[in-house]
């Protein structure tokens, strides 16, 4: 496991709202904002930087995002774009960079003389890119005449599971969430699986014929999000145990804007209008963030997974088997994590409270 993503991934998860479902995408938004650090220079990038790649380096994290966005056997889209106003000067540099990029595609849109038809077509490519899953990313009024770019992640994955669930046995069963106990379609299955206990939780993990995996994770401590030690110390720790799998089919989705959160991982500069250097990506005139704004969507049912994410930055200027199988009950909240399995890239995690 890659422990920066990780360390990221966890650390900006408990900066977001602790109620309700909570899928968002790492992926997506260490990519939107890792090219704009790219044009990022003194304390706006280095800022940056320790929040994404904590302990690590930038050009790592991308190497990484890059080689996990085509993993086998998975149906993957990913775009990376940068949206230019139209008539303002952008470095050729910076922008050879951007389509160096998985996706990576450079766009003009008339922010100026049409920020409501710019607005229209980015939401346009994007649900193009997640299949329809993420539509109007941007809502009305976010772009405007003073915006200068735009840079979009759009990544769409779906992957089946090595071993489906038979549908058959897919039954209503009580499940405590925290508006009281209710009976959800929850899915069941008896496989040899990798299973781990540690730290005050345990893990089973999904395969797939491919690179992507996926982790479900019950706290037995109460504790909401665990550290990046404890979930790297259950994938280092799984063994193929015979599992007696309850899973709940899902459907969950969610919209916010990370500024704020991204404030307390120490990212200060970039949405200061005095102190941001973004002077890597134009030359012509000040520029900073305005808002970083992403959603995403994850469903899970008896045959595989499927999640779509966006997240734009816009700125602006001004085997083993055992007789009993282990009892693995998932009937109360429980995270999601779905991963590339060779680089640790996390595509999704999903806080499940209500499915």
């Amino acid at each position: 496991m890659h422990q920066p993503h990780l360390d990221f991934a966890l650390a900006l998860h408990r900066r977001l709202p602790a109620a309700g479902n909570l899928p968002w995408s790492p992926y997506s938004v260490a990519s939107a904002l890792g090219i704009a650090a790219a044009g990022a220079r003194s304390d706006t990038y280095h800022q940056l930087a320790a929040a994404l790649a904590p302990g690590g380096a930038l050009d790592e994290l991308g190497r990484m995002l890059a080689g996990s966005a085509e993993p086998r056997e998975a149906e993957v889209a990913v775009a990376n774009t940068l949206w230019m106003r139209a008539g303002w000067h952008f470095l050729d540099e910076y922008q050879r960079q951007v389509r160096d990029w998985p996706g990576g595609t450079v766009r003009s849109a008339d922010f100026a003389g049409d920020p409501d038809g710019a607005r229209v077509g980015i939401n346009e490519d994007v649900a193009r890119t997640t299949r329809g899953l993420v539509r109007d990313l941007l809502a009305e009024g976010v772009i405007h005449r003073d915006v200068v770019a735009v840079i979009v992640n759009a990544l769409y994955l779906k992957v089946a599971w090595l071993n489906p669930f038979e549908e058959h046995r897919t039954v209503a069963a009580p499940f405590q969430a925290p508006s009281g106990t209710r009976e959800v379609p929850t899915m069941r299955q008896q496989e040899s699986l990798p299973y781990a206990e540690a730290g005050g939780w345990r893990m089973v993990t999904l395969p797939t014929a491919g690179d992507v995996v996926a982790d479900v994770l019950l706290s037995d401590s109460g504790e909401t999000v665990p550290s990046a030690e404890a979930v790297a110390a259950l994938q280092r720790a799984t063994r193929p145990v015979k599992v007696d799998l309850h899973l709940p089919r899902f459907r969950v989705e969610a919209a916010s804007t990370l500024n704020d959160h991204l404030r307390h991982l120490g990212v200060i500069d970039a949405f200061d209008r005095d102190l941001a250097d973004f002077s890597g990506i134009s030359d012509e005139g000040p520029v900073w963030i305005e808002n970083v704004i992403h959603k995403a969507v994850v469903r899970v049912d008896e045959q595989g997974f499927e999640g779509a994410a966006a997240t734009a930055v816009v700125m602006r200027t001004i085997s083993m088997d055992i007789s009993e199988p282990v009892p693995f009950y998932v009937d109360r909240p429980f995270l999601l994590l779905v991963r590339h399995r060779r680089s640790g890239a996390i595509y999704f995690l999903a806080q499940v409270v209500e499915p």
